[in-house]
């Protein structure tokens, strides 16, 4: 995939620059959401609900407000698109605890969100098991037309995914300093998608982790301050 060194996605708003992985047209949102405009399908990956609570069980003492906010970034991107569909991909939640520590009102606000559109919850390795009483379907994967959406990426050959579970991040020097925020992995073949949770943390696209996946090359689309930017992989830092 040739990219252009560190220039703004093209698209309207929060939404960057559309490309395609098979047959399916996919535009990245600023949120960390990815758009599925033909099949109004809306996908986020690794919100981690209740992380903040599930460190202070363990004395690491984080403000309570994560799923708060993580919430809110789900909820305004669904008023921006007003998909008929939501995929979450696997570790919505960040232990099989987390459902039953969801303030009442967030769960109301999960309710509310889920009316009048499918939603399918796809298990990961934090939450291998979803409750009915968190609304929707739960499932290993999804194929939507030739791709398939899982939790963790498969370093195979053939076929086409969308995954989350590596968080990607990209640390690149703007305008005389380095900044690394998460982003939107891409090759022609997989899309890694960033963590939509606010405690989630990014893991650097230098990492060792990606090097299977990605053995053609990659792009990288960083979520900026208020667009996204599509980066040449030449210009990737390491931590």
């Amino acid at each position: 995939m040739t990219v252009a060194a560190a220039v703004p996605a093209k698209g309207p708003g929060e939404t960057g620059e559309a490309f395609t992985l098979g047959r399916l047209a996919l535009v990245p949102d600023l949120s960390a959401a990815l758009w599925l405009p033909e099949e109004r399908t809306l996908v986020v990956a690794d919100l981690h609900l209740e992380k903040g609570s599930a460190y202070a069980a363990r004395g690491v003492m984080l403000p309570p407000y994560d799923s708060t906010a993580t919430l809110a970034a789900l909820a305004a991107a669904i008023r921006r698109h007003q998909p008929a569909r939501v995929i979450a991909l696997g570790d919505s939640f960040h232990d099989r605890d987390a459902e039953n520590r969801l303030a009442p009102e967030m769960r109301a606000g999960l309710t509310a969100m889920q009316q009048g559109r499918d939603w399918v919850w796809i298990t990961g390795n934090h939450d291998p098991a979803i409750s009915r009483a968190m609304g929707g379907e739960s499932m290993a994967e999804i194929v939507i037309a030739d791709v398939t959406l899982r939790h963790e990426p498969a370093a195979c050959e053939g076929g086409y995914e969308i995954a989350g579970h590596l968080h990607p991040a990209a640390k690149v020097r703007m305008r005389g300093r380095a900044i690394r925020r998460r982003c939107f992995a891409l090759s022609a073949q997989r899309c890694v998608m960033p963590a939509m949770g606010a405690y989630a943390g990014g893991l650097n696209l230098r990492d060792a982790a990606f090097r299977p996946l990605f053995r053609e090359g990659l792009s990288a689309h960083l979520l900026g301050d208020g667009r996204l930017f599509r980066i040449d992989p030449r210009l990737l830092l390491p931590d």
